[in-house]
């Protein structure tokens, strides 16, 4: 690289823009050392029934096309009074269109009855980190960590930040719904955001460990 540093290829196993603007911003201001690059090989088939389970499915499919250190999450909303529930059919609530305007309005009509104390959700990210084998700078390893951003949903949308359900979850402690904070404040607070501080760590030791010294936390 012209400016001497050495950069790591890490490829980040989304196509949601959405989420690649979140990743670039969080990985851009505490490891500038990372190249991400996004993904563009063959989407693999999202069955799995957790938010784990999916993150681990996209993040070994974009290794094994890239052979790069790749990143991926799954992530979603869950109703308390739903049982968990969108949980990981989140973006197809409405259908497999995955229309994200259709989605929030059917909850809302699903919750139109529901009083204010028991309309209670999380937000969950599920982070899977995945070497590769033949790397020849690391022993092929996985790592998955979680975050979960609790709140309420709002009876009617508000704000024109975010996606998803944003527009209508309001986190604890604020009166304002994900949609009407800015792209700093959700980075401080959010599921996602929560995440990847359990996976910085991993992150350094990729980055500044000789070959074979990796160690990712348990």
């Amino acid at each position: 690289m012209s400016d001497g540093v050495e950069r790591l290829p890490i490829v980040l196993a989304t196509h949601n823009r959405h989420k690649v603007n979140e990743f670039q911003r969080l990985l851009g201001h505490d490891f500038p050392s990372l190249d991400v690059v996004l993904y563009d090989g063959p989407e693999p088939v999202e069955n799995g029934l957790s938010f784990a389970e999916n993150a681990l499915i996209k993040a070994r499919a974009a290794a094994e096309h890239t052979k790069l250190i790749a990143l991926a999450d799954d992530s979603g909303i869950g109703l308390d009074v739903l049982g968990g529930a969108p949980g990981v059919f989140s973006a197809r609530w409405a259908g497999s269109h995955r229309d994200s305007d259709a989605n929030v309005a059917l909850l809302l009509d699903q919750l139109q009855d529901i009083r204010a104390p028991h309309r209670g959700a999380a937000f969950t990210c599920t982070i899977a980190l995945v070497v590769p084998d033949g790397l020849s700078r690391w022993a092929s390893r996985e790592i998955v960590v979680e975050g979960t951003w609790r709140g309420t949903i709002a009876r009617e949308r508000g704000g024109d930040h975010g996606f998803g359900y944003d527009p209508i979850f309001v986190p604890d402690g604020m009166q304002v719904t994900a949609a009407q904070l800015t792209a700093e404040q959700k980075d401080a607070v959010s599921h996602r955001a929560l995440a990847f501080e359990k996976l910085r760590a991993a992150l350094r030791s990729l980055i500044i460990a000789a070959p074979g010294e990796a160690e990712f936390p348990q």
